[in-house]
């Protein structure tokens, strides 16, 4: 077991409550708002599937092409979480989440160049990296600011914070299509390159962390059941520390794993519902916003649920049932209304990764260094993505579903191998 005050503090049976607070809590829902809205702008970045058929049928590039910029941007967002972190954690959140707005502008604008440059590398260049970077300097201030204000509520608060991620792709995917409609591929980059700028730079403004001595009121109720406490009883492990435990790999593992499983999903589903149950492509797509929909709202409702029965327990219990839903999937999912049940239940797994894994680290390793522990984490992102190409490289050569959607439950079931090694762990 680790000790006392260098990892988590566990209590079989216990209960545990903060018995100190500060005045300076009236208005801590604004850093909320502020999460909320950066993490809004950067899921509509996310939301990159509105630009594919358009890049391939009037612009003729390839399948392969339309999507290089995501999987660029993919990449380098969760890279550029690292850094980000570090200099968030030494300078403060709102510094960094206003150069991240300006550089989502900077990143859109470029792209609208897109009819100058019609290039897929210039894509690459402008959103791929550029967009990426942006998503990751405003991201990784989200969860470690609203951490470090809700120590009685770490859950909920991390998870509405980050909540807009999930959502933008309800909100704004079908507002997408309209705009290219309209505007085009690249005025579309242009629009948005002003409003994602304005709305970022707002969120930014909200964002600081708490005052010197700050401690977060106590809670009305208890933990009731065993589990991760306050990392405000902790000490705050340093980032050369924290990759010096084997606790850190496991974590990083366990991320890529279920991780690679969301975003299977979120690749294969629509294309499932159109080519194996005949859906039409309007129809089908509604299972995939089912999925974005719980993947938003379900982060509060998880969120909260951690605070009442601990963290590692409701992620337990989601990703048996992520498991169980990939690799039934193939075998169940034979019309409309069972997809759209296993899209909801899926999307509630993507929610549960986003809402507690920064509760998770903070819990172990205290709130100084989230912003860079955290971003050590979240690199596994980035290996993630690969289980989405290679689920989509086996749909290639088998021509069927079956095996990719295997190989997202079995990567869940290696995370969540992962995760009951590192409760094993943290427990002795």
């Amino acid at each position: 077991m680790l000790p006392v005050g260098q990892g988590f503090l566990i209590k079989d049976g216990g209960q545990m409550t903060i018995s100190t607070s500060s005045p300076n809590t009236s208005r801590r829902w604004t850093v909320l708002l502020g999460g909320f809205l950066l993490s809004l702008m950067g899921g509509m970045s996310y939301a990159w599937g509105s630009f594919v058929v358009p890049l391939v049928m009037e612009w003729g590039w390839t399948a392969t092409q339309a999507t290089l910029p995501f999987t660029i941007m993919i990449i380098v967002f969760s890279i550029t979480m690292i850094p980000a972190g570090w200099i968030q954690d030494r300078i403060g959140p709102r510094k960094v989440a206003t150069w991240g707005a300006l550089l989502f502008f900077v990143g859109y604008a470029l792209s609208g160049l897109l009819r100058w440059i019609p290039d897929p590398l210039w894509l690459v260049f402008s959103y791929g990296i550029l967009v990426g970077g942006a998503c990751g300097l405003t991201y990784a201030c989200i969860a470690p600011t609203a951490r470090k204000w809700y120590g009685d509520r770490p859950g909920f608060a991390v998870s509405t914070a980050v909540m807009g991620f999930g959502l933008a792709a309800v909100v704004f995917s079908p507002l997408k299509r309209q705009m290219i409609n309209l505007c085009g591929v690249d005025g579309t980059f242009v629009v948005l390159s002003i409003f994602i700028a304005v709305v970022a730079l707002i969120g930014a403004r909200l964002l600081k962390n708490p005052p010197g001595g700050y401690r977060s009121p106590p809670r009305k109720e208890a933990v009731k059941s065993k589990g991760v406490q306050s990392a405000e009883l902790l000490k705050d492990i340093p980032p050369k520390e924290f990759i010096k435990t084997k606790v850190f790999y496991i974590l990083w593992l366990a991320l890529a794993m279920v991780i690679g499983g969301g975003l299977t999903a979120i690749g294969l589903i629509p294309a499932y519902g159109e080519i194996v149950l005949s859906l039409e492509p309007a129809i089908a797509a509604t299972a995939i916003s089912a999925y974005a929909l719980t993947n938003g709202l379900g982060r509060p409702f998880v969120g909260a649920l951690s605070d009442q029965y601990g963290t590692l327990r409701v992620m337990i219990t989601v990703y048996i049932m992520q498991a169980t839903v990939f690799l039934a999937l193939p075998f169940i999912a034979v019309n409309f209304g069972l997809l759209l049940v296993c899209s909801l239940l899926l999307g509630v797994g993507y929610a549960t990764t986003f809402a507690l894994f920064p509760v998770l680290v903070a819990s172990g390793f205290g709130t100084k260094y989230l912003g860079f522990n955290y971003g050590l984490v979240f690199s596994a992102f980035g290996i993630g993505a690969l289980t989405s190409l290679l689920g989509s490289r086996l749909l290639d050569i088998t021509n069927s579903f079956t095996p990719a959607f295997l190989l997202a439950g079995s990567t869940t079931v290696l995370g969540l191998v992962l995760l009951l090694m590192f409760r094993r762990e943290i427990e002795g």
